[in-house]
């Protein structure tokens, strides 16, 4: 009975775990990608001919010249108009002089512009709501850090790698002064200004403050300024950053979830071929009963119309000799020849009665004249290509952490050809092409479905040294005009094939689109 009570309660305990709901872990390459738009803020004074380094913080970008900071961050700069502020980008080659273009030390916001010409990546935004036991990750240049590598001012003002915190929100407890998040991703002096992070790499505050406490056994806490404030604030400045309020899910998710779409598309499909071939069966079992019918009643007609024309020609027999015994010569002959005509009838009707084994191939007729019954659509010839599309986006089978969502124009040649200008490659999965614009820090394998009309982005965002590598490689196979053939295609998937081998397992971003024909 002990046993038996210990089995059911590790039973029950096993389905709890099973059937629990699972937190969200994030994919460290969707950190890795926000952390492109995390730049080193440095306040620099002049002194006799040099350059002195006062103080740092972290910031991150809303737009390629942009960057959004903490207020207290650059308000030494009150009290020396010699001092310059300046952004150190996590990559690249050098950093840039800025100037200040909106300050708000009410809830420790700046906004800074680039005085030189860069090209930041710029973060996107999440909307959404902040969920409480969260987890968040807090990016930025804490100083410990720096002192602890031995770095000296000028490995400061040189592009660095930002270091990446994790920990949770605390729902409930936010600064009497302004709107924040209360989280434990752990902050030092040089994170203010640095954004807080959600699963997927989106921003959800800017790290403000910590906690202060006179006691070493007190854990630490830290404020970041809310999404709700960061966003009042670029609206005074007139900036429109690049936001999203889609939820946060990861591949392995929608490739679950895609799997179960695929599952129950092939039962639907199934379950239809199964209709379709009860309504065969049916149907053949109908026209069997009709065929049955139909040669009864031909077999029946025509041995009526036999055992009619042998009636018909005894009567005629008989006429005959009736007429020959009133010596009416004409009638006599003409009821032999009737008498004849039936007698020739009777076999032929006999013998050309239907078979019992035409009941199948009638049968079978029946059923073909049905399902051959012509249609408009039919008669019509086949489209060269597929009709000028317009692709929705799709939330339910997407994954989004920066890209806009908008529609998106497509038309399809049959041979590969989209838009008219962009030849695709045709391999194993169908046609596809990998796309390296030079003016993004980011890889789109791109593919199109023609049967089902399907469009899909898969996006990888990648650092400076791995588009250089993909760059590199797309620079060794140049891609086909439209209309070169479909050997040309085929070589084009071949070489995209280099090209997908150096990127991850898994891409940042999946943004699914369904299409239909263009009003």
């Amino acid at each position: 009975m002990i046993r038996l009570l210990a089995l059911l309660v590790s039973l029950c305990a096993a389905l709890t775990l099973a059937f629990a709901p699972q937190r969200l872990a994030a994919d460290p390459t969707d950190i890795a990608a926000a952390s492109r738009s995390v730049v080193r803020v440095v306040l620099i004074s002049r002194s006799g001919g040099e350059v002195q380094l006062i103080g740092h913080g972290s910031g991150f970008a809303v737009a390629p010249d942009l960057v959004v900071t903490n207020a207290h961050v650059i308000a030494p700069m009150a009290d020396n108009p010699d001092m310059r502020v300046g952004v150190v980008p996590s990559q690249g080659k050098s950093g840039y002089f800025a100037k200040v273009v909106a300050y708000s030390p009410r809830n420790d916001l700046a906004l800074l512009r680039l005085s030189e010409k860069g090209n930041l990546t710029p973060a996107t935004l999440f909307t959404g709501a902040v969920t409480d036991g969260e987890d968040v990750y807090a990016v930025g240049y804490p100083g410990n850090v720096d002192q602890a590598q031995g770095l000296d001012p000028s490995d400061l003002m040189s592009p660095t790698v930002p270091v990446k915190s994790r920990g949770a929100v605390s729902a409930g407890r936010s600064s009497k002064g302004f709107e924040t998040i209360l989280h434990t991703a752990q902050l030092s002096t040089g994170n203010s200004g640095g954004p807080l992070l959600d699963s997927c790499g989106r921003v959800i505050g800017a790290n403000s403050f910590g906690t202060a406490s006179n006691s070493a056994a007190d854990s630490e806490f830290y404020f970041a300024v809310s999404m709700r404030e960061i966003a009042r604030f670029l609206i005074g400045a007139k900036v429109t950053p690049r936001t999203t309020g889609e939820p946060c899910r990861s591949i392995a998710e929608l490739d679950a979830l895609e799997r179960e779409r695929q599952a129950g598309a092939r039962a639907q499909s199934e379950e239809l071929q199964r209709a379709a071939a009860a309504r065969q069966d049916a149907a053949l079992q109908e026209a069997n009963r009709q065929a049955v019918l139909e040669v009864i009643a031909g077999r029946e007609n025509h041995m009526a119309f036999a055992g009619l024309a042998l009636l018909l020609a005894a009567l005629a027999g008989g006429a005959s000799l009736w007429l020959g015994q009133q010596r009416r010569r004409k009638e006599r002959k003409l009821a032999l020849v009737a008498a004849g005509l039936c007698l020739v009838l009777a076999p032929i009707a006999w013998f050309t009665r239907p078979s019992i084994s035409e009941i199948d191939s009638r049968a079978q007729a029946l059923v073909a004249a049905a399902d051959a019954t012509p249609s408009a659509a039919a008669s019509e010839p086949a489209p060269a290509s597929t009709p000028p599309l317009i692709c929705v986006f799709n939330p339910q089978r997407s994954r989004v952490t920066v890209s806009e969502t908008a529609d998106v124009p497509l038309s399809f040649a049959p041979d590969g050809c989209v838009n008219g200008k962009t030849q695709y490659g045709l391999g194993a999965d169908g046609w596809a092409r990998v796309l390296a614009p030079n003016g993004e820090d980011a890889v789109t394998v791109a593919t199109f479905d023609p049967e089902s009309r399907t469009y899909r982005q898969d996006r990888y965002l990648l650092d400076l040294d791995t588009m250089g590598r993909v760059r590199a490689e797309r620079a060794r196979y140049p891609a086909p005009a439209c209309g070169a053939g479909e050997a040309e295609a085929r070589r084009l998937a071949d070489s995209q094939a280099a090209i997908r081998a150096l990127l991850p397992d898994t891409p940042n971003e999946r943004l699914v689109y369904d299409c239909h024909p263009a009003q």
